[in-house]
This record gives structure tokens, sequence and C-alpha cells, in this order.
């Protein structure tokens, strides 16, 4: 049975979304960690880049169980993935995320070529690749959309805002 949806897919695959990746440490503490590599895979997998969050991978080593969230931060409607996830180093399916992330390369460009702007957006140093098998699957919205507001409404109060915070910020 198919889990994620056309729409989920899109969202995912958009530029809007904003996605944050929850574990559980062993000794029962959350972990919440910001990605910007998640990927669709096909209708039951993503994937991750596990690029600078060691506590993710540690945590999911010890404890597969992952919950997933993408959220457009314009519309204020997003959704949640929970599943198990496992760390991969090696194999086909890392080499494949890796060099899509990457514009290609399994390797990244050289620590002096980082800044060299020539090189390609996108070129890591991957540690690992988190494969996620979604189990369930959810719809989140913001509470403004109980007050009648439409989705275009939504949007344009935001970029307002979010217009009038970065003039706030550009005086300092």
């Amino acid at each position: 049975m198919s889990i994620l949806t056309a729409d989920m897919k899109r969202m995912i695959t958009s530029e809007f979304g904003t996605c944050f990746v929850a574990t559980v440490s062993p000794d029962g503490k959350p972990n919440l960690s910001p990605k910007g590599t998640l990927e669709v895979l096909d209708d039951n997998h993503l994937a991750f880049c596990e690029i600078r969050s060691p506590n993710t991978r540690r945590n999911l080593e010890q404890n597969p169980n992952i919950e997933i969230n993408i959220v457009d931060m314009l519309s204020r409607k997003g959704y949640r993935f929970k599943g198990r996830a496992e760390v991969l180093r090696e194999g086909t399916l890392y080499y494949d995320v890796v060099r899509r992330l990457n514009s290609g390369s399994v390797e990244p460009p050289p620590a002096e070529r980082v800044r060299d702007p020539d090189v390609p957006e996108g070129s890591y140093w991957v540690k690992s690749v988190i494969y996620v098998t979604v189990e369930w699957a959810a719809p989140v919205s913001s509470p403004i959309y109980d007050h009648g507001y439409d989705e275009e409404t939504v949007r344009a109060r935001w970029v307002t805002r979010r217009s009038r915070q970065e003039a706030q910020r550009a005086q300092v």
C-alpha cells in the first residue's frame, strides 16, 4: 500500500518546504534537527543525507524510530511522516543518493575549493544516508485555517509579515 501521496511528494521536492527530523537519544531525550536533503525514493520511502548531524545518526543507530515534519512556512501547511530509519554508509542506494546531492560525484570538492564560486552548490561531505521506511503519514496545518482563511490569504499574510521582519532586520 502506498503511503506517500502526490501532494506529499510535491511538497518534499519543492523549494518551499522546511524539514525537521525528530529522534530520541538512548537516555530518552528528544533530538530535533533541520534537514535540507530530504528526497522521495518511492511511495513508501524517503532518504536524507547525514552531513553534520552526528546525534541524529547515533540516535537512529540505537533506536530506528523517526518522525519527519515538512512545512511550507508561507502556507502554514505540511505533513508528518513516522517510520523506521536505517543508517547507510555504503551500497548502491548510499552512492545514488550522494551522487544526486553532489551533482554526480560521490566525493565532494577538496576543502580548499569549497568556497570557489565555480564549484557546484550542493557539494557536501556526506557521512551517511538515512533510509526511511514511512509507516504513517498525516497532514498538518496552522490553526489560522480554523478561522476560515484560504491558503492564498495565509500566504499573503506571511509574506507581508516576513517582509516587515526583513526590513526591521536591515535597519539594525
